[in-house]
């Protein structure tokens, strides 16, 4: 996850074959604190009778092998009762499986993760699961990844694999099963070693969170009982070749291998078809003989595409997808079946003249702007908590995702690139990834021969099954170090085996591999408090270059999620005593205690005197440091010295109840962090520069705009008027380019040593398109920069932002309408400062509710915590499911920073 210094921190049997995975199921988590029992057996999973198909496993029976007798031969074969075993899903870790079986209390409530005993999972788990075929006629593969850490595999009471061969998480397998199967029940059974993340080319967690008890040890991809006859079909792929910067053409080339698993000679019809574009041709196979079956613009003409549908990032454009379709055939009869579907687009990131990546799609430059991505700590997919997740992203003006480690599944990927947003995966930090390549006192064990062939098996098995999705850019081959020249090697062949075209990156941090050279990265931090300023200095984290991860640190969710997360006595403490440990932050004795951000919310605010009062607090620190993140690597990134060129908000997300590191919660309640991302990133956005007063005015959309009107007005927090500015006629272009409307007057007459900054953007007809209220200070946060350490940079002198305590009251009027279509709801808010004073009310605060007062989630907000001046309104609307109100009626519950709280009816 980032560099520390030195005090902190074989596939060879025939068997076992490289390939795609071709097909993922959706899993049945429902993404809440307390997931449902699953009740009795995994129901068995009846195989079609028809070539080209994969079925997925529906399910498994586990149990912990120290409470097994029975041989591996009478476990795997069909019939055995499995009596007392656990029922578990498709994809499933071992705790996760006996979590939803209720053996354990919800691991996410304040500690109890803590009282599950890790002995249980320090030994080999069975995996056991039924399925029928009616005939045998047909040739039988297993096909499968996502094996943590490693697995001996049966079938029918028969080891068809050892899990010396089947290791790694990312691993692909697929193991001809023909001889073994059966007509009517067949049985796989998979012995799952345990995992250590030092140890083994799996998935960790670094100091993210409080690891889970059995490190994930399972099966968290499908497993696939293929049907096919005598020539198999795999690895089938579409190569793009897009004219840039033009757009006019687009060259496809297709691939797939043609496999001949019989005895004897066969010739094999593969035809294909693209659009309207088909093709064919004659592959004679010798017995067992695999060939590459290629058509190219050369001889298919219709692969040529001119005026190609162009696959775009979310508001740049489309994100049109093409379909390949492949058959084999034999003797006039379908042998197997292949499809893939793929976008049209082009990437390059080259170095710029100061050494950092910039990446361009289809020709055009574009900052990016993402945040780190995490699966659910025990690896429970949930297709609809993720397609949440995925459209926050959208709705924060996002562009991009990085994975660092935890890959997701192919439908995560499907996602992405339905609506638009890139992806950066890459392996992971600080484990046994890095391992031969750590600096002196990391984590991860030094890699011994039988390490290479998994990681190269790793990479390409990854390579193949991500190479068809437009949404993915890169792939980061490093995370804190870069590999070695071997380990490098070892990944680009299986990169261009698998005619991987996107851009390869070294590493995440500012390190160079011997081929590919400088990663044009940076991991400088920071990753604890610092004040929004400090993102405005080109030098550590601040907005110049690639920062592959960073942020302020802690995000201290709404009070509604702190009680469903923590004790009242663990509540009683977050408040008071700084330097506890808290455990819902991290495992790491750095990121253990809050204190950084504690004295920092005290030093600027002044002490909390309540819960309450604590939390109002976080949500402006919280607003006001990650708005000043994206606003000052956007404003930076057109300049012509030391640029800004991309963003990763470290994290996007947390996989479980966390402290620390995410835009929004794991309930997906959204606070200050959220909001300011939002407002950071709107489309047409005005802005404050901490570093030069500038007022900016940034084009965050493809469209220019022009008679444009900016105007700055500074108050005293009683409200009381002391500056006011309107400049008329300001253009920006598009595409991320800002202009300069003016620039604030360094002292102020009268100002007071607290002040506000209302910044509003109206269009040529008058109507605002932008706002944008600050909390500044005449006496600047103060960095001690030559103590700049790997995760912060300290503050010696807070800004006084003391002065909001004293803010009168300013009431607000609510009034709240909803209307329903096919399952989606949208409720319109109204609000307006009532007050009779001058006072504004300050990060005002709209939550839809339920009769009960429940937050109803997720919702998208058109805008929210927002700040208003007497006799000001504005309309804000909610859009939700439906069915998330489970039949309540909606409200709106209102409150602010000085704004009393109230609850309105929204029917």
């Amino acid at each position: 996850m980032f560099p520390r210094p030195a005090a902190h921190r074989r596939l060879a049997t025939a068997a076992v074959t490289l390939g795609l995975l071709c097909s993922l199921n959706t899993g049945a988590w429902a993404g809440s604190p307390h997931p449902a029992p699953s009740h009795g057996r995994p129901s068995t999973a009846h195989v079609p009778s028809i070539t080209g198909t994969g079925t997925p496993l529906t399910g498994y029976a586990i149990q912990s092998t120290a409470k097994v007798s029975d041989s591996a031969s009478a476990v795997s074969s069909p019939g055995y009762p499995a009596t007392g075993w656990y029922p578990a899903g498709p994809r499933s870790t071992v705790l996760a499986a006996l979590l939803a079986d209720g053996v354990y209390a919800d691991p996410f409530w304040s500690t109890n993760q803590q009282k599950i005993p890790k002995a249980d999972f320090q030994v080999p788990w069975w995996y056991r699961s039924d399925f029928t075929v009616a005939d045998t006629g047909q040739r039988t593969y297993l096909d499968f990844s996502g094996v943590i850490s490693a697995a001996d595999v049966y079938v029918n009471g028969t080891r068809v694999a050892r899990a010396a061969d089947v290791t790694g998480a990312y691993t692909h397998h697929e193991l001809d099963v023909t001889s073994l199967v059966r007509a009517g029940t067949n049985t796989v059974a998979f012995r799952i070693q345990p995992n250590e993340p030092n140890k083994n080319l799996t998935m960790g967690w670094i100091d993210w969170l409080q690891p889970p008890p059995d490190q994930n040890m399972g099966i968290v991809r499908d497993v696939l009982v293929r049907r096919g006859g005598p020539v198999a079909l795999r690895d089938a792929h579409v190569v793009t070749r897009l004219d840039v910067p033009s757009l006019a053409s687009a060259d496809l080339t297709v691939k797939a291998q043609a496999r001949n698993d019989s005895d004897a000679p066969v010739t094999a019809e593969v035809a294909g078809s693209i659009g309207g574009t088909t093709f064919t041709r004659t592959v004679p196979l010798a017995a067992h003989e695999t060939k590459t079956v290629t058509f190219t613009p050369a001889d298919v003409p219709g692969l040529h595409l001119d005026s190609p549908k162009v696959w775009w990032p979310a508001g740049m454009g489309g994100q049109p997808l093409y379909g390949l379709d492949l058959t084999a055939s034999v003797s006039g009869t379908v042998s197997d079946t292949a499809h893939e579907s793929f976008g049209i687009r082009d990437v390059q990131a080259p170095l710029n003249s100061d050494g950092a990546r910039q990446y361009r799609i289809n020709g055009r430059k574009l900052l990016i702007k993402g945040g780190g991505w995490s699966p659910d700590e025990f690896l429970r997919w949930d297709p609809t908590y993720v397609e949440d997740r995925l459209k926050y992203a959208l709705d924060l003006g996002l562009n991009t995702i990085r994975l660092e480690g935890h890959i997701e599944p192919d439908e995560f990927f499907a996602l992405a690139d339905r609506y638009g947003i890139l992806t950066l995966p890459g392996w992971e930090c600080c484990d046994k990834w890095e391992g031969q390549v750590n600096g002196s006192g990391e984590s991860g064990d030094t890699w011994t021969s039988a390490d290479y062939p998994v990681a190269k098996a790793s990479m390409a098995a990854e390579a193949a099954r991500l190479r068809d999705h437009p949404s993915v850019i890169s792939f980061l081959i490093g995370s804190d170090f870069a590999p070695d020249a071997t380990i490098e090697k070892n990944y680009l062949d299986a990169l261009k085996a698998a005619d991987w075209t996107a851009p390869v990156v070294s590493a995440a941090s500012d390190k160079s591999s011997p081929q590919l050279g400088s990663s044009g990265m940076k991991m400088t931090g920071p990753y604890d408090w610092i004040p929004p300023g400090y993102w405005y200095a080109k030098r550590e984290g601040g907005a110049t270059g690639f920062n592959s991860e960073t942020s302020a640190g802690p995000d201290i969710p709404t009070l509604d999620t702190l009680r469903r997360m923590m004790t009242p006595a663990e509540l009683d403490t977050l408040w008071k005593n700084p330097g506890v440990k808290q455990y819902h932050r991290s495992p790491s004795p750095v990121f253990g205690t809050l204190k950084i951000y504690d004295d920092a919310l005290t030093g600027r605010y002044g002490a909390p005197t309540s819960l309450t009062d604590y939390v109002r607090k976080a949500q402006l620190a919280q607003y006001e440091a990650v708005r000043a993140q994206f606003e000052a690597y956007q404003r930076n990134a057109t300049d012509s010295s030391k640029p800004s060129t991309g963003v990763i908000h470290w994290m996007f997300n947390s996989g479980w109840t966390s402290l620390h590191w995410q835009l929004m919660d794991r309930y997906l309640d959204q606070g200050g962090a959220y909001f300011g991302a939002k407002k950071a990133n709107e489309p047409l956005h005005v802005q404050y520069s901490y570093d030069d007063h500038s007022v900016v005015v940034v084009g965050n959309r493809p469209a220019a705009a022009s008679g444009l009107t900016v105007r700055a007005t500074l108050f005293n927090p009683d409200g009381t008027q002391k500056y006011d500015k309107t400049v008329t006629g300001v253009a920006v272009d598009g595409n991320g380019a800002h202009s300069t409307a003016l620039t604030l007057p360094s002292s102020v007459s009268g100002l007071s040593a607290t002040y506000l900054a209302r910044l509003t953007l109206t269009d040529s007809s008058g109507k605002e398109v932008s706002r944008n209220v600050y909390w500044l200070s005449t006496e600047p946060d103060t960095l001690d920069w030559d103590r700049t350490d790997w995760y912060y940079t300290p503050t010696t002198h807070y800004a006084d932002l003391k002065g909001l305590a004293a803010m009168a009251q300013a009431p607000v009027s609510a009034t709240a309408s909803t209307r329903s279509s096919d399952g989606t709801s949208t409720t319109t808010v109204t609000l307006r400062a009532t007050g009779s004073g001058k006072t504004p009310s300050l990060l005002t605060d709209v939550h839809l509710v339920d009769a009960a007062g429940k937050p109803v989630l997720p919702v998208r907000w058109s805008d929210d915590e927002v700040g208003l001046w007497p006799g000001e309104s504005v309309t804000l609307t909610a859009t939700y499911r439906t069915a998330d109100l489970q039949g309540s009626a909606p409200r709106v519950q209102v409150s602010g920073w000085n704004t009393p709280e109230q609850t309105v009816p929204a029917e």
